[in-house]
């Protein structure tokens, strides 16, 4: 960057060759560079788009102000610069009237269609009398954000008389609804009374941060419900269980479940070590993982493959019926086909003697432990006991030899043995002879 590139005019061959000459050492660092009106070094690595100040900014001047803020901009703010003096009046007011002055208040500040004060049947013009103090005219520059700036000017401290003003609202408020609560404790008679008036009083001095609702929050243990109002019982209702924990609070170990707040899911079990069964909650994947949540999603993605290959007709949410009973066929078929496949390679090869093993008490070493009773009944071990019902097994009531249910016909059950349909019938039907 030189000084030959702010000016104008068009450079000779000569003049052209030199200044290049001269960038080229301040670039390669054998010749100073070039130093601003404010005496500050100038980069010789900048280029020229950027060093070059437009046409509008140009000042003839070497140096980079075109690129900084301005200074006028910068006191441009509400706390660097002065507001307008609201009021404020200049001096003492005049003794007579002066030419131009306001006709109404005799002010020079400004004219008698803008004048605020309250108009009179004579002005001072004609009076001479009671004329103002001329009025303080600022001339602020502000900047295009100032202007537009909707808080620039205001005092925070308007806004404490407000609250000052709430504050004394309030006291009256709770003092009101503690003398009505007295009185309405002393005397049974007049109860309904004195709740009309307590609710006249809260709709006056109605609190801002609804302390109200909060005293009677929590009334709906106990209490007689046609007592309660509308809105109490909204809030009762709406209030959550204290007793449910949190997901998150569940395990404070910053290495323990992962918690989304944005879901509100915790998939993980966030007590590791512990067997899901036992516990309260044991994450979302633990319920969703359990039942028949697998054989659900199951069905759902055969319907998903199916309607890929061209089965229109089976869809999981249209018709889930269907799609169920195609999803067991197609079960079936895959089993059978599977025994087939099976079978068929033992028929070839054989082998089949391989397949059976012998039974577990026969191996010499093994590391399976099954605990039997006294009656050989399975106790504890790798085999899990089966489940004792507390209802008797193969005991037929009245004469029957079937249970209730082992017959359909015409829509209703009935028993298999005598074909009844009602329960409490007894069985006519012929016993066979053993």
């Amino acid at each position: 960057m030189s000084s030959t590139s702010y000016g104008s005019g068009k450079l000779s061959r000569e003049d052209y060759k030199k200044q290049k000459d001269l960038e080229a050492a301040r670039k390669a660092g054998t010749a100073p560079a070039e130093v601003d009106e404010e005496g500050n070094a100038i980069n010789p690595h900048i280029p020229e788009f950027m060093s070059k100040a437009p046409w509008y900014m140009d000042t003839g001047k070497i140096g980079l102000q075109h690129q900084r803020k301005s200074k006028k901009d910068d006191a441009s703010s509400l706390q660097e610069t002065e507001w307008y003096s609201r009021g404020a009046r200049a001096g003492t007011a005049a003794t007579k009237f002066r030419k131009g002055a306001c006709e109404n208040c005799g002010v020079l500040s400004h004219k008698t269609k803008d004048c605020m004060e309250r108009p009179r049947k004579k002005g001072a013009k004609w009076t001479g009398k009671d004329i103002k103090a001329d009025e303080v005219i600022q001339d602020i520059n502000l900047s295009y954000d100032a202007k537009r700036d909707r808080w620039n000017g205001y005092d925070p401290a308007e806004h404490q008389k407000i609250m000052a003003d709430w504050e004394l609202i309030e006291e009256a408020r709770r003092k009101r609804k503690a003398s009505e609560l007295d009185k309405s404790t002393a005397g049974s008679s007049s109860n309904a009374k004195n709740g009309a008036k307590a609710d006249g009083i809260e709709a006056q001095f109605a609190s801002s941060d609804e302390e109200s609702d909060d005293d009677d929050r929590y009334i709906g243990q106990g209490a007689d419900e046609e007592k309660l109002s509308a809105k109490s019982k909204s809030t009762v209702r709406n209030l959550r269980i204290r007793e449910d924990t949190a997901k998150y609070l569940r395990n404070l170990d910053p290495d323990s479940a992962y918690y989304d707040p944005k879901t509100r899911s915790m998939r993980e079990n966030p007590y590791a070590g512990k067997e899901a069964g036992q516990l309260a909650y044991a994450g979302d994947n633990f319920i969703r993982y359990s039942g028949e949540a697998i054989d659900v999603a199951k069905r759902e993605v055969f319907a998903w493959e199916a309607g890929e290959r061209g089965n229109d007709s089976a869809h999981f949410q249209a018709n889930p019926t269907q799609t169920a009973l195609m999803y067991s066929e197609f079960k079936q078929k895959k089993d059978s086909l599977a025994d087939s496949r099976k079978q068929a390679i033992l028929s070839k090869y054989g082998g089949e003697e391989h397949l059976q093993a012998p039974p577990r008490e026969l191996l010499q070493q093994t590391e399976h432990y099954v605990e039997y009773s006294r009656t050989g009944k399975v106790v504890g071990g790798v085999e899990k006991a089966a489940a004792e019902t507390k209802y008797k097994e193969g005991v037929y009531p009245l004469n029957h030899s079937s249970v209730y249910g082992s017959w359909w016909s015409d829509g209703k059950w009935g028993y298999k043995c005598c074909r009844q349909f009602p329960r409490n019938a007894y069985c006519t039907a012929e016993k066979p002879n053993n």
